[in-house]
Order: C-alpha cells, then structure tokens, then sequence
C-alpha cells in the first residue's frame, strides 16, 4: 500500500515491481498478489489495461491510519483510559499536531505551524554577560495539562 499512496496514481505490478527492485529482490508473482489480495480486501480498485491491470488506492493513508485508530480505540473497555495512554506516548510535536487537528474540527482558530524540534545545547565559547532579564523563562507554549512528557 505504501508504495500505491506514494505513487498517488493508478499503477501496474510493473511499475511496483521495478520501484521495490531498487531496494531488495522481489518476483512478479508476489507483487501481483499482494495487489489482488489489497483489491480483495478493498483497499484498491483495479482498472484493465490490455492485459494487465491498474491499481488505485480507494482511500489515503491518513483516512486509513484514522480507521485503525478509530477501530483500536473502539476496542477498548475503557476507552478514556486507552486515549489517556495513548497522549501519554505522544512527543510533544504530535500533542502541537492533536491541538491543532482539534481546534480545526472544533472550527475554531486555523492550524499554526508546529514549534521546531529542540536540538541538542552545543557547546558554545565564552559569551559577554547576559543581560540581567536573561535568566528568565522563554514565553513558550505551556502543554495542556495531563499531556504528561515523559521525556520521549
């Protein structure tokens, strides 16, 4: 599937079969199997093309990471407790992300873009003093409460 949501076109077992190759050895017969098993299941749609078939994603991938989600989630017996775990594992850029994704279905506030990953201090040469308000805090964002960072 993931090469199909990649190519984001329809594609034939050659053209899979050709872009695989580049990285490991791999039959025909196996790519075109695995493409009539994901049209079996419906996660393709196929179109004939001479004599071969063209095969298309029927949703994208984030449509079906949702399902996934939305079908774990349903599983559960407690399922405050499953989300609770699940925010838990969460980096901080993906809590930034689940806000916005939030307020969007919310219809409140547009998405801001997510604050840059935190690079590692490096050590730097002697510097002039700071100034006096240096020692102060940065006006970053606060995590919501119970967002819990576990330093992942």
């Amino acid at each position: 599937m993931t090469r199909v949501w990649e190519w984001n076109r329809p594609v034939t077992v050659r053209e899979v079969l050709e872009d695989l190759q580049k990285e490991r050895s791999i039959a025909y017969t196996t790519v075109m199997t695995v493409l009539d098993n994901l049209h079996q299941k419906g996660w393709v749609r196929r179109e004939a093309e001479g004599r071969a078939y063209r095969y298309e994603a029927v949703s994208t991938r984030a449509a079906y990471a949702a399902a996934l989600m939305n079908e774990a989630w349903s599983a559960s017996d407690n399922p405050a407790a499953a989300l609770v775990a699940f925010f838990g594992m969460m980096s901080p850029e993906q809590r930034h992300a689940l806000r916005d994704a939030v307020r969007m279905v919310q219809g409140d506030e547009p998405a801001e873009p997510a604050p840059p990953a935190p690079q590692a201090e490096r050590a730097e040469p002697e510097a002039a003093p700071a100034p006096a308000d240096a020692g102060e805090a940065d006006a970053g964002e606060v995590p919501a409460a119970g967002s819990g960072d576990s330093g992942r």
